[in-house]
């Protein structure tokens, strides 16, 4: 979770709901449902400046994400989920590039590191009236609104929608709040619902295709300048874990190999390079505003439960039972050619090349190779690639041009 190391009240994280999705979730209609809400809370917080770091937005999507009859064992549709996070990421990409807000982890003051979280919720459903926030995960990394209140907490502002789902998702999450956190009327701010338009059935269904979960999920990148297109891959990576029973001695892993110092030597504006350290530090700091479930939430300051063991950084979440480690990559394959034991690999559309290469050195070893899962590709431009294009990447949203920024407001 976004933990500062102080409590004061410009350093603490503020949180943005949003309602379901339209249906069908077209980039269209997400645009014109999404982009208002946006639009007001990353314009509150650039102006705010926030602390040292920039400020950070929680955005909250509540929709019924998962099937299943039973609270313990949940699936979900993984091609639907990462789609409607690649479209949120590159809304927040577009928004935060027309008002010049920097998007990547830790960039300063006027800057906003923006995070999607997925919540299970069903809004036609009624919400018991004894229901007590607490901490209940499931066999996903996505948990439900309970679990969510009771977690994630406390908040700088409460961003909410003006619009019917919109206060109907805010009275709920309120009615769970009621002892976590007390409110002024000045932190709850009411942004522009948007346009919703619905056409159809709700997606995805019980009857929708499910994604069988994995106990060992891998994906390799630089991580430099964490950005959305970083956190997407990071995102939609996690969702595909299965996470085992609390007290259960073999965690799920998440592998995540980032590529070492030396060869980020010759990158364009190599000066702005992060060290691996930062970038790994980083990229587990991201991944905890999904994974870690805490009942106090990010009271008293960073409490990340990170090692060092053989260069290698490992983090453990929920009890232990979700292990992330960070691993130094010196070449195309990393620890997929040097590890047996895995289960998937997620690549872009641009390292889709090298996961094929990936599953034929392991198949040259005589391992089973990795199922592949492709994300989407974000662009500058605010447009979605779906992983079945072909196009170059020229224009997709890059650390280099995050780096070049830097130079540029260096010199």
């Amino acid at each position: 979770m976004p933990q500062p190391n102080s409590t004061t009240m410009e350093d603490l994280p503020s949180l943005l709901l949003l309602p379901p999705p339209p249906h069908p979730p077209s980039r269209l209609a997400l645009n014109a449902a999404y982009e208002p809400p946006l639009n007001a809370a990353l314009s509150r917080l650039k102006s705010e400046k926030g602390g040292k770091d920039g400020a950070v937005l929680i955005i909250a999507l509540a929709s019924p994400i998962l099937a299943g009859k039973f609270a313990r064992h949940k699936s979900l549709s993984w091609p639907h989920a990462q789609s409607i996070l690649a479209d949120l990421y590159s809304i927040i990409s577009v928004v935060c590039a027309k008002l010049s807000i920097p998007t990547d982890i830790h960039a300063g003051p006027g800057s906003v590191d923006a995070r999607v979280v997925l919540i299970d919720h069903d809004a036609s459903k009624p919400i018991p009236t004894d229901l007590k926030p607490d901490i209940k995960p499931n066999n996903t990394t996505i948990v439900d609104l309970a679990t969510f209140a009771a977690a994630y907490h406390p908040w700088r502002y409460i961003f909410h929608t003006n619009n019917e789902p919109g206060y109907q998702l805010l009275s709920t999450y309120l009615k769970l709040l009621e002892g976590i956190q007390t409110l002024k009327q000045s932190q709850l701010v009411v942004v522009d619902g948007g346009l919703a338009v619905s056409l159809g059935p709700p997606v995805p269904s019980e009857s929708s295709l499910q994604t069988s979960p994995h106990s060992v999920v891998c994906l390799g990148g630089t991580f430099d300048h964490l950005h959305p297109g970083h956190k997407l891959l990071l995102t939609a990576a996690v969702l595909l874990l299965k996470v085992p029973e609390n007290g259960t001695s073999t965690p799920c892993k998440f592998v995540i190999g980032i590529t070492g110092d030396e060869l980020l030597k010759r990158k364009k504006y190599a000066e702005y390079v992060q060290p691996w350290d930062e970038r790994a530090m980083n990229t587990i700091e991201f991944l905890s505003s999904i994974l870690e479930l805490s009942k106090n939430g990010w009271k008293g300051g960073q409490h990340l439960e990170v090692s060092k063991e053989n260069d290698e950084l490992v983090a453990l979440f929920r009890n232990g039972t979700i292990e992330v480690r960070c691993v130094v990559i010196q070449d195309a394959f990393g620890p997929t050619i040097t590890t047996e034991n895995m289960d998937a690999l997620v690549v872009s559309g641009e390292t889709r090349s090298g996961g094929s290469a990936v599953n034929e050195k392991r198949k040259q070893l005589g391992w089973r190779e990795l199922e592949t899962f492709e994300v989407d590709v974000l662009d500058t431009e605010g447009i979605v690639h779906k992983s079945a294009d072909t196009q170059n990447f020229a224009t997709k949203i890059s650390s280099t041009a995050i780096r070049k920024l830097k130079a540029e407001s260096h010199s």
